[in-house]
């Protein structure tokens, strides 16, 4: 690709280069970057003499490695920050009746979920992650919320999918305005094409009716976009699902007809073997949230499990804790405990979910790797710990002992 190469060509000269987080890092590697696209990768030699006009960043205590996606947000969370409660809501249930829905986000305006964004691009940006699909509810926002979130977005210059989170919860009337918030945003970004973009976007199985689940489906397949919900995050959905239905939750959504690879479930905590099956066969992408899942008391989602079965799993904060490093630890640790076993989950499982997993779920195909052709999202991460860094413990020494303070760079 030495044809795209022009006076703005820069070369990121690193300690290692960890192209593919499936991959061991290089030794000595590092890339030639120009017009927001990755040229090639090669030794330091290597890309000197390739382009010898080219601007240099001398990276050379530091990791290359790509920069993270956030596979769920609710960039309004922070909002809940310090939220003082007389007492703590003892279950998933009263944690969305007794305080998530009344005191966050029905109390949502287009200035507070302005302010919000803000607020989550910086920690976006502080922590690694240049891409990230959001899901807003706000009730009493409607119209206009995904914009006011675009808006912000934009002026951050961070990759967002935006969708609105539609529910019956408030009204049927109410859900109609929140599918409608999701299809003209959809619109919109299509025809503007820049690094923001919507999906369709409804809650859950015991917020929604059929007719509505059906019908956000029915929106989205005119449009090619991909669906998103909620899925099992606590004990409550299941049991629902089968006293309502007589099905578990996937099993349910698989009777509708409506699952396959333009699907984004997320949390997926109380699902059962057979349930994880349906998810690898039909091509779901999921994504987890370790830590907001241990705030609601939901539980340990099978991640192992669904990742040896083959579904493609991302990770995602959830708006809680937004540190994505934190979550990646959260992510590859806590599974060890549940299951007795400290080898599941390598240090590379979580970093894999944490960027091309992440940039799959959402349908970005030049992105997660640091592949020629891609696009230039890349961290560079401090290499000065105390052990030395080799190819065979850069993965468990980047995961267990690095913070957003230790990035010397995000692109």
């Amino acid at each position: 690709m030495d044809e795209q190469a022009n006076d703005s060509t820069v070369l990121i000269l690193g300690h290692s280069l960890w192209a593919d987080t499936r991959q061991p890092p290089l030794p000595g590697h590092g890339l030639a970057v120009s017009g927001g696209q990755i040229l090639t990768a090669g030794t330091h030699g290597e890309l000197g003499a390739r382009y010898p006009e080219a601007q240099v960043v001398d990276a050379g205590d530091c990791v290359i490695t790509p920069a993270f996606t956030n596979a769920h947000h609710h960039m309004y969370g922070v909002l809940a920050h310090g939220i003082p409660l007389d007492q703590a809501p003892a279950g998933f249930w009263p944690f969305l009746e007794e305080f998530w829905w009344p005191l966050v986000e029905d109390a949502l305006s287009h200035e507070l979920i302005a302010a919000a964004t803000d607020w989550a691009c910086l920690e976006m940006v502080r922590s690694g992650v240049t891409t990230f699909y959001d899901c807003l509810e706000a009730p009493n926002a409607l119209p206009g919320a995904l914009e006011v979130q675009a808006e912000v977005v934009r002026r951050w210059g961070l990759r967002g999918v935006l969708s609105f989170e539609a529910t019956q919860r408030v009204s049927d009337e109410n859900g109609e305005l929140g599918l409608r918030e999701n299809t003209e945003f959809y619109d919109a970004c299509q025809a503007r094409a820049d690094l923001v973009s919507g999906l369709i976007c409804f809650h859950t199985t015991f917020t929604c009716s059929e007719d509505f689940i059906r019908r956000t489906f029915a929106l989205a397949a005119e449009r090619e976009a991909k669906v998103h919900m909620h899925l099992a995050e606590g004990i409550h959905e299941p049991e629902y699902c089968l006293a309502n239905f007589g099905r578990r939750t996937v099993a349910h959504y698989d009777h509708l007809g409506v699952l396959g690879p333009h699907v984004l479930a997320s949390q997926c905590v109380q699902v059962d073997a057979a349930e994880i099956d349906i998810l690898a066969q039909r091509g779901v992408h999921v994504s987890h949230q370790p830590l907001s899942n241990c705030e609601v008391g939901g539980g340990f989602a099978p991640i192992p499990e669904m990742l040896a079965a083959g579904v493609n799993v991302a990770l995602g904060t959830d708006g809680y804790v937004n540190n994505f490093f934190e979550v990646m630890r959260a992510a590859a640790l806590l599974p060890k405990a549940r299951l007795l076993d400290p080898t599941t989950m390598p240090a590379a499982a979580a970093w894999t979910m944490a960027t091309q997993n992440g940039a799959r779920a959402l349908g970005f195909e030049d992105l997660g790797t640091l592949a020629p052709g891609n696009q230039a999202d890349l961290l560079l991460v401090g290499a000065d710990l105390p052990s030395p860094l080799e190819p065979h413990n850069t993965a468990d020494q980047l995961l267990l002992w690095r913070n957003p303070g230790d990035l010397r760079g995000v692109m």
